[in-house]
């Protein structure tokens, strides 16, 4: 197989590509959006080889996604007492923070099921799909008992500017998996971390390994 481009970079979006900060919510634009990219195995950037990604915003401007297979040594115990919050709930203690990608490794970024009764004050929703949210309020309702049901909680994204992901994706550094809500959801929020690459693949429906001389789809 070809050797990918390296994926994705690790520079800041700039400001067009950033979601809204300052409403209550916004939408993402759909295109590649709520769907997984699965990293092929020729993909040459260590940071993202054997990777998942839920992306959750892809636009002519570029794409903005999160790792969410990729659990650190951090877990919400650790972080949650670094942001001065209290966490007591037992079964969210030792759950692992995620690298979400190389761009803004010391922001916190939290993927969660729509919640439409919960208005969280910077949050990115996909249409159909899974919300985004970024503002500390959102780990404030964790700790309070009140959060969402179902979360990740990720350090830094994966970005892409302009035409990139499209480039990548021919040079069979990734393929995109569109699959329904309940299925991406089930594999973030209910299978070991370990298992979400394969449990993606397997969606595919034959071996990408076998893909060494085509073109990658979008």
């Amino acid at each position: 197989m070809s050797s990918a481009k390296k994926a994705p970079v690790g520079e800041p979006l700039n400001p067009t590509q950033t979601p809204s900060m300052g409403s209550l919510i916004s939408y993402s634009a759909d295109h590649l959006a709520n769907q997984f990219l699965i990293a092929m195995p020729g993909m040459v950037d260590e940071n993202f080889a054997g990777s998942v990604i839920y992306l959750f915003e892809h636009t002519e401007r570029g794409a903005m996604g999160l790792v969410v297979n990729r659990p650190t040594e951090v877990d919400l115990a650790t972080l949650f007492d670094k942001i001065e919050l209290n966490l007591e709930i037992a079964p969210l203690l030792n759950q692992p923070v995620y690298f979400g990608g190389p761009v803004q490794i010391e922001r916190g970024f939290v993927l969660h099921e729509a919640a439409p009764e919960c208005a969280y004050s910077s949050s990115l929703a996909v249409p159909g799909g899974l919300t985004m949210t970024t503002s500390k309020d959102v780990l404030e309702a964790v700790a309070a008992g009140q959060g969402p049901k179902h979360f990740l909680m990720t350090l830094g994204y994966s970005g892409w500017s302009a035409g990139q992901l499209e480039e990548e994706i021919a040079l069979n550094g990734w393929m995109n998996v569109p699959l329904s809500c309940k299925e991406m959801a089930d594999i973030i929020f209910n299978t070991p971390s370990g298992q979400r690459y394969e449990r993606t693949m397997s969606h595919l429906g034959f071996d990408p390994s076998h893909l060494s001389g085509e073109a990658g789809h979008a």
